[in-house]
């Protein structure tokens, strides 16, 4: 079977639509030959036939918005928690069919940490974990250049605001990871204090709340050497900047990549804390295939499906089964991890990568984050004025009156040079 990847939607019969899956992900998140082998395997199953068609985005509110204007009918999209929070919150979703016939339910291999958060995003009559899969998990925190910074420095979000670090920050082109950073910093004496809960700062978007986040992003952007969406692991590999706020898989890339050219990268969650974050697969309300799209969900719960995208994106699943734990064991580390909240009882000291799976003492310092819902269009204006993105008015005139200068100059020498051309002519 044929996979098609797309910039677009393409139009199909209602007849034709039943043999197309429609995915929409990210990009660089899944396993590209799985798009390929599916079909074989949905026809093993099901007796049906199947062509997926595939697009991806780079940010989750471009997804979100070409769903919500109900002229795309996607059967499969892949946004973080907060977008899926919004989604079930405004009726965009539909529930995921497990009536498999003979195939195994793999859903159930996802581990019961991600299954319990799940519930703090279900409204009112509906239940998250029937309209969402987690699929990948993990912490946002500091990558860090280990010759140019020391890991001292790196243990608390203060070196971000520290002026000698001037010019050598990325920091994500993205409000509600931001948002939360500025947030934990900015009340991190009071959370010390058992003032307020990492939680209750990162989720209650007061008024005040988020003029104090402003004035925090607004005192840290003097240090950014810019803002970034995807860039920035790159330019970490090459030493270009000294820190970079990332998500845990870009840095287990990044650290990989870097290796290889001899940049030495580390990553680590500040001892004021960060989030938990969650990317999961729903299916939209006006998609056309919901049975492939929930055998497909299904498909990928399985362990081998699992280990193959986790290693072409870098990041950790959410399936939790003994093949997953065993391929993850790496005898050649010294230290240990606690991860029992993850695999269950009796695995508190596992020899795996901290920063794909982040021990125990670290997740307790990470928060669940919400979406902002009434506050969202407040956050957004406040993050625009934060960034510096509208010009100051009088900028505005002077900019337009040197650009009308500037034409109007060019006019003149346009003019200018006719002329003279005419009178060339005319002495001939």
């Amino acid at each position: 079977m044929a996979v098609v990847f797309i910039s677009g939607a393409c139009q199909e019969s209602e007849q034709s639509r039943k043999k197309i899956l429609k995915i929409y992900n990210w990009a660089d998140y899944i396993d590209e030959d799985l798009l390929t082998e599916f079909p074989v395997w949905y026809k093993e199953q099901t007796g049906d036939e199947v062509e997926i068609v595939y697009q991806v985005f780079d940010m989750a509110e471009v997804m979100y918005t070409k769903i919500a204007l109900g002229k795309e009918d996607f059967d499969l999209v892949c946004p973080t928690q907060y977008i899926i929070e919004r989604m079930l919150k405004q009726d965009m979703l539909l529930p995921i069919d497990r009536n498999f016939g003979t195939t195994g339910d793999y859903l159930g291999n996802i581990s019961p940490f991600l299954r319990d958060r799940m519930d703090a995003f279900s409204v009112p009559g509906k239940k998250a974990e029937e309209y969402m899969v987690p699929y990948m998990w993990g912490t946002s925190g500091i990558l860090y250049n280990t010759r140019l910074i020391t890991t001292g420095e790196v243990q608390s979000w203060a070196c971000f605001w520290d002026p000698k670090n001037k010019g050598k920050i990325l920091m994500k082109d993205h409000y509600w990871d931001v948002y939360n950073v500025a947030a934990i910093w900015g009340y991190h004496e009071d959370i010390a204090a058992g003032k307020r809960s990492r939680y209750d700062v990162s989720n209650d978007h007061t008024d005040e709340d988020i003029v104090m986040v402003e004035k925090q992003l607004k005192l840290l952007q003097p240090n950014l050497a810019g803002w970034e969406a995807d860039f920035g692991k790159e330019m970490m590999t090459k030493g270009e900047v000294w820190m970079n706020y990332a998500w845990s898989g870009d840095a287990v890339w990044a650290i990989d990549e870097a290796a290889a050219v001899n940049v030495s990268l580390d990553y680590v969650v500040p001892r004021e804390g960060s989030n938990i974050w969650f990317d999961g697969w729903v299916i939209p309300k006006n998609a056309g295939n919901v049975k492939a799209a929930s055998y497909f969900l299904n498909y990928l719960c399985q362990s081998d499906i699992t280990l193959r995208n986790m290693d072409v994106s870098g990041y950790t699943s959410a399936i939790a089964t003994p093949e997953i734990l065993e391929a993850q064991i790496d005898s050649s580390l010294t230290e240990t991890v606690n991860l029992s909240y993850f695999f269950g009882p009796g695995n508190d000291s596992l020899r795996v990568n901290p920063i794909q799976y982040p021990d125990s003492s670290v997740v307790d310092r990470c928060v669940l984050l919400h979406d902002f819902l009434d506050k969202n269009d407040q956050v957004l204006e406040m993050w625009s004025r934060a960034r510096g993105d509208s010009l100051d008015r009088r900028m505005i005139f002077i900019l337009v009156g040197f650009v009308f200068l500037l034409a109007a100059w060019l006019i003149y020498r346009r003019i200018r040079k006719y002329q003279g051309k005419k009178r060339r002519l005319g002495k001939r």
